[in-house]
């Protein structure tokens, strides 16, 4: 028996190679092949669009929020349907839920929900990211201080757990809070380690990514930065082959001149991609909403605590799809790439994620030529249409 779908009417990108007059072909919801139009097979089920292009699916692994829920206020499986849901009109078929410094009990229940999400193929959950709260208190940014604290044993034991039941798990730790050894324990649990909210040298950071940590989180935000005599976490970050790096491309918490910097250091097989470090306003007219007992206000492009420190982004990934392109003057299929293929690569799935060769998973956004989101699919099926 054969389900399968042929889509055309628009221009292919594959994650390599553009195809012209060309057929996505879909089976199961996987890629099966990219053909010509003249050789689609008589028995596929024809969907044909109307112009413009197929790309990637985004994939974004710093989500806190959107459809008006925050997970940290209501990490329940609801809540993850919700965020997906409204993040896949924006272009994003595969996103971690991201749970912001919290108590030891809501990140038992963000993991327990995680657990569920994945039971349920909620679509476009590929597992949680752990934003503390083992940071730096000099680094907390827009997280709660009294919440902050070192990792203690049945910290760590949850978080080894949680990384052998999830999907996927990437757990944001200060390089000089959190030691090599429990980095390690962590990344042989099958965890993700990312650097962030660290103040820590170069040297403290190289330690920390021997140990197995093998990313960072939104560079050049909340971490020390790269100087004359210490190149900090920005610089060890950038200079370690193959730590990968996400980019929050709004223009309001990296300078554009800083985003094109760091894209020509930054070499290896690591790369820099793009995340959203989204609230709970995506895909809203939210203008206020609160965090740990604190007002979070919307407003110029921008989500701010009352003394103005940035908390979290108003930013969706078409829009920082296009923000690098138009303001950066990034080669549109790096711009794709840098939202699909490295951030599937970052976590080790880029197998079935982030691109649309065979066997990956039919997981794809149709935007018109000006590279506005049409309809977002996610294993062949459509999730939303304009």
């Amino acid at each position: 028996m054969s389900d399968l779908k042929s889509v055309s009417g628009a221009r292919i990108f594959d994650g390599e190679a553009w195809y012209d007059d060309a057929a996505l072909l879909i089976e199961f919801g996987y890629v099966t092949s990219i053909v010509a139009s003249a050789d689609i097979p008589g028995h596929a089920e024809r969907v044909v669009l109307d112009g413009g292009m197929i790309v990637p699916g985004f994939v974004d692994l710093q989500v806190n929020g959107g459809g008006g829920v925050l997970f940290n206020n209501a990490p329940t499986l609801e809540s993850i349907h919700t965020i997906c849901a409204a993040h896949a009109q924006f272009g994003t078929t595969a996103l971690l839920p991201t749970l912001i410094t919290d108590t030891a009990r809501i990140n038992e229940q963000a993991i327990a929900a995680g657990v569920e999400a994945a039971a349920a193929h909620v679509p476009g959950f590929i597992g949680l990211h752990l934003e503390g709260p083992h940071l730096a208190l000099s680094r907390k940014g827009t997280h709660d201080p009294s919440l902050i604290r070192p990792m203690d044993e049945a910290d760590l034991q949850r978080l080894c757990a949680a990384a052998q039941v999830l999907p996927n798990l990437i757990c944001t730790v200060a390089a000089e809070t959190v030691p090599p050894q429990q980095i390690t324990r962590l990344v042989e649990a099958g965890a993700i380690v990312s650097i962030g909210h660290s103040d820590a040298g170069y040297d403290q950071a190289m330690a920390a990514f021997d140990a197995g940590a093998s990313m960072a989180t939104h560079l050049f935000n909340a971490m020390s930065q790269l100087g004359n005599r210490e190149p900090g976490v920005v610089g060890a970050a950038l200079d370690r082959p193959e730590v990968h790096a996400g980019l929050i491309a709004d223009g309001i918490h990296v300078h554009v001149a800083s985003m094109g910097i760091a894209l020509r250091a930054k070499r290896g097989i690591g790369h820099i991609f793009l995340v959203t470090d989204s609230m709970s306003q995506t895909g809203t007219d939210l203008k206020t909403f609160e965090l740990n007992g604190r007002t979070i206000t919307r407003a110029d492009g921008a989500l701010r605590l009352a003394d103005g420190t940035l908390a979290g982004a108003d930013l969706d990934m078409i829009d920082a799809v296009n923000f690098v392109i138009d303001r950066l003057g990034l080669d549109p299929d790096e711009a794709f790439r840098m939202a699909s293929l490295y951030p599937a690569r970052a976590i080790g799935a880029d197998e079935r994620l982030g691109h649309l060769r065979p066997a990956a998973e039919a997981s794809f956004v149709h935007l018109s030529a000006a590279r506005q989101v049409q309809s977002t699919w996610i294993a062949g099926a459509k999730v939303w249409g304009a």
